[in-house]
């Protein structure tokens, strides 16, 4: 890469801002197989010893992993920085995290007036490096919060159960309930993209807790809870922001410029130190995907890619049997998909055996010998080299000075050579961090762009739970409101058969009493003198017109007598008379 802040090959001092120079141009051929070779070197120039003789890297061989250990101030960050410029130069990708912010200067050709100048030119000069001059290397700045570089995000599905369990710290019981709640995701189609996600499916597991317990074992909410809450101190860390989506394509880390230079991708990691579980568990996540992404390539002729993981001891520390193990599979596999894996720590011990035996390169700074703890581990770092007669190994790595290491790396018929004494070839770009301003110009001018700045919150596991948990409140209320409908129905039905009850009642109350104060009325009506009277006078009326009735009629039936009586009927007549009579007189 070239920044708009360039120094000149011959480190007289800055170009113009505006200077003619490329973009970092990220090229790519045949997918994230595909880098671009520089030159047909077949090693890497490390460095040269006292007597002059070149040490030098196969590069066919780098594949087989590295070490890079010492104490403090020996000079194992400008190792590694010129161990990436190297790489990069030969065409070879490298990824490496920027623990302290120093490493950021690898982006800037250095500077005659640097403070390490003259040491670097004196150190070139003694080792017979006749090519070294300042230049800058094509860098990609990567960030996990965001804001020393692209974003860096994977989703929690990627990420998986295991190293999420590492990252948050969780026994075995709580990693085997985070288990479940992926396994019942997978199950239930929903995708766990971000902590949002991962949180919703958490709650679902301890409310389907009963079901769960019959079919995976036990989840118990106290768990659950447990996990909750980890959740939540990541959060405050600042790890959500690590999950979700745009995720890392990892072809972004296997490129090379237009000149067929490696791209050197930089993690800030300075505030990252501060979590350095996630520090350490993010950094394995990545090499987990290398290896699951990348095709198996055997022994290719250099490198697909260098991945430098400073700090390595993080990774280690408290770890569990099972991380260890996985991290052994990877390093020992990775190795036939053309990445090289180089370790940098303070002390070779801090890396498990099983692991250690798989790093074939070795560059190991001075050790201090001040305590029986320190001499011990002098020995152990002393014991894992090659022998050499004419080094005294222990004792040379108390004695080393700053920038001079003990080298063995692998030759060309893959036997490690014996271990010397090397002046390490000082780095080419600046030694020291860039400047916010030539940090941003960087990140605004590379190829990477605006692809991962916004992040994307597509319908996942969070949004259907949450959907489907409205859904259910919204028919609980439904459900809720048609038992109040109904009961409000039943109780005004309910008063409406009372209030018509009451109304045939009372209906039939007023007929009674009506009924009554008829009877009430006769009875009164017939006790008065004027009514009995008035009956008197009709039923005598009535007995009178009863008997002349009668008479016609017996005379019209019967006929008369001459002197006026009827000349037979007699009784019968009578017998008439008496019955209309009664009926006149009723």
């Amino acid at each position: 890469m070239r920044s708009p802040l360039l120094r000149s090959e011959t480190g007289d001092g800055p170009l113009p801002f505006a200077a003619s120079a490329p973009r970092v141009r990220i090229r790519r051929t045949a997918g994230i197989t595909g880098i671009v070779r520089m030159t047909d070197s077949t090693d890497l120039f490390l460095g040269s010893t006292a007597n002059g003789d070149r040490r030098s890297l196969v590069l066919r061989r780098a594949n087989r992993h590295g070490l890079i250990a010492g104490a403090t101030g020996t000079g194992k960050t400008v190792t590694l920085q010129g161990l990436a410029e190297n790489f990069a130069a030969a065409g070879v990708p490298v990824f490496v995290a920027d623990v302290k912010g120093d490493l950021s200067g690898i982006a800037m050709a250095g500077s005659a007036t640097a403070k390490a100048h003259a040491a670097f030119a004196e150190r070139a000069s003694a080792i017979g490096d006749s090519d070294w001059r300042y230049r800058e290397t094509p860098t990609i700045f990567w960030d996990l919060f965001g804001e020393q570089g692209h974003p860096v995000r994977a989703t929690v599905s990627e990420m998986g159960p295991l190293l999420l369990a590492r990252m948050l710290n969780l026994n075995d019981v709580q990693e085997g309930v985070l288990t479940i709640a992926f396994h019942v995701a997978d199950e239930d189609g929903l995708l766990l993209l971000d902590l949002d996600d991962l949180q919703a499916m958490l709650a679902e597991c301890a409310a389907r807790a009963d079901d769960l317990t019959i079919r995976y074992g036990n989840v118990s909410k106290q768990s659950v809870g447990a996990i909750q809450r980890a959740l939540l101190q990541l959060r405050s860390q600042g790890g959500d922001r690590f999950f979700g989506e745009p995720a890392l394509d990892l072809s972004d880390f296997m490129a090379t410029d237009d000149e067929g230079r490696g791209i050197v991708s930089v993690l800030a990691a300075d505030r990252l130190m501060a979590s350095p579980r996630l520090y350490a568990t993010f950094l394995l996540w990545l090499l987990s995907e290398l290896f699951e992404t990348l095709p198996e390539v055997g022994d290719p002729d250099k490198p697909k890619l260098v991945f430098f993981f400073d700090e390595a001891h993080l990774l280690f520390d408290d770890a569990a049997p099972a991380l260890v193990e996985k991290v052994e599979q990877v390093v020992r596999l990775i190795r036939s998909k053309g990445v090289g894996i180089w370790f940098v720590t303070q002390n070779p011990t801090d890396i498990p055996d099983a692991i250690a035996a798989q790093l074939g390169n070795r560059v190991q700074h001075a050790l201090r010998a001040f305590t029986p703890k320190e001499a011990r581990a002098v020995r152990a770092a002393a014991e894992t080299f090659r022998p050499n007669p004419g080094v005294d190994v222990a004792q040379a790595i108390t004695e080393l000075k700053t920038g001079e290491a003990l080298v063995s790396v692998l030759q060309d018929d893959g036997s490690p050579s014996p271990a010397d004494r090397v002046l390490i070839r000082p780095p080419r770009s600046r030694v020291g961090p860039v400047t916010p301003a030539e940090r941003a110009v960087l990140i605004d001018t590379d190829n990477v762009g605006d692809r991962y700045d916004v992040a994307i919150d597509r319908d996942s596991a969070a949004e259907l739970l949450g959907a489907k948990a409205q859904e259910a409140v919204a028919a609980a209320d439904a459900t809720r409101a048609q038992v109040a409908a109904d009961k409000t129905a039943a109780l005004h039905a309910r008063d409406e058969a009372r209030a018509a009850k009451e109304a045939e009642r009372q209906r039939i109350a007023r007929a009674r009493e009506d009924e009554r104060a008829a009877r009430t009325a006769e009875r009164e009506a017939a006790k008065s003198p004027w009514n009995r009277a008035t009956q008197s006078a009709t039923r005598s009326a009535g007995s009178a017109v009863g008997r002349i009735v009668v008479n016609e009629i017996g005379k019209q039936v019967f006929g008369t007598t001459r002197g006026g009586r009827a000349k037979s009927g007699g009784m019968v007549g009578g017998l008439l008379r008496g019955v209309l009579g009664g009926l006149f007189r009723g």
